[in-house]
């Protein structure tokens, strides 16, 4: 280039500065696109904040609307188990009672699918207090007594000795483990289910909820707290839901500061736990608080 005539030099200064303006126009037709392509994903974002507030919206307004016919068959079971108008055959009285239970098991899945619309909407309330431990397992006992009863499986509720008083939504933490029982009990043809706590690091609750069922695959495990997850097992095709439960119970303990999890092997049962701090934090109780 040092011994470049200043005709030559001229020359590869002009081609420089072609190729400099060629890059510009390259580069400017490329932030266009950019451009146009953020443009084109915030109108998708919203597109997608539209239609999830649109199936959150479905959801509560199709759970509250079943609401009300389901709790008018369940009072007349009632009435009608009770002989009110007159008495029943045996037969009868069963009849009533696939009735009741076919309404209940409704009832159970459309609660599943209004608590998910809240929770989609950011509209749970998250309701903190003390309590004891040994309170909650007494309300838990009483509640599936009924159910244990007709099951003919042993539910133990093992005593949490030394166990503190904890802080936080004793109602969800009581809706994690209710469906925790309800879903061992279902898979637990005979045996046993074994409701148990204890403290970790002083500062942690672990809740166990362990059955001697049927198991579950170790490829459904990971899984298996996904909305609208299921064990594909002769026992599930019987007793379907909605696949729900087990993804609310994982995103009310997240809500609380904890987290759920499962061990089981086929053929010798299931171990479902969740692990939540003993205190609420106060951080998070706001920032629930003010997603109301």
């Amino acid at each position: 280039m040092n011994n470049a005539t200043p005709a030559e030099a001229n020359s590869e200064l002009m081609r420089l500065r072609s190729e400099a303006a060629d890059l510009r126009a390259e580069l400017e037709e490329t932030n266009q696109g950019v451009l146009a392509l953020y443009a084109e994903l915030d109108v998708q974002a919203e597109q997608l904040r539209e239609a999830s507030a649109l199936k959150s919206r479905f959801l509560s307004y199709m759970s509250h609307e079943f609401r009300t016919p389901l709790g008018s068959i369940l009072s007349m079971t009632r009435l009608l188990d009770d002989e009110i108008d007159g008495p029943l055959s045996s037969d009868q009285h069963q009849q009533v009672q696939f009735i009741s239970i076919a309404a209940r098991d409704l009832a159970e899945m459309v609660d599943d699918l209004l608590d998910l619309a809240k929770i989609e909407a950011g509209r749970v309330s998250i309701s903190p207090d003390w309590f004891e431990m040994v309170d909650l397992f007494s309300a838990l006992r009483g509640m599936f007594r009924p159910i244990v009863e007709e099951a003919g499986v042993d539910l133990v509720f093992e005593a949490p000795v030394g166990m503190p008083s904890m802080y936080t939504d004793d109602k969800k933490v009581a809706q994690i483990l209710r469906n925790f029982i309800s879903n061992a009990l279902k898979f637990t043809p005979q045996g046993t289910v074994r409701v148990s706590a204890v403290c970790e690091d002083d500062a942690w609750a672990r809740f166990t909820v362990a059955d001697t069922g049927i198991g579950i695959p170790a490829d459904v495990q990971k899984t298996l707290f996904q909305d609208f997850a299921q064990v594909d097992s002769p026992l599930q095709r019987r007793l379907r839901g909605t696949g729900l439960g087990l993804s609310l119970c994982r995103r009310f303990a997240e809500l609380l500061g904890g987290q759920v999890g499962v061990t089981s092997e086929v053929g010798k049962g299931s171990t479902f736990w969740v692990l939540l701090p003993l205190r609420l934090a106060d951080d998070t109780t706001a920032e629930d608080s003010d997603g109301q």
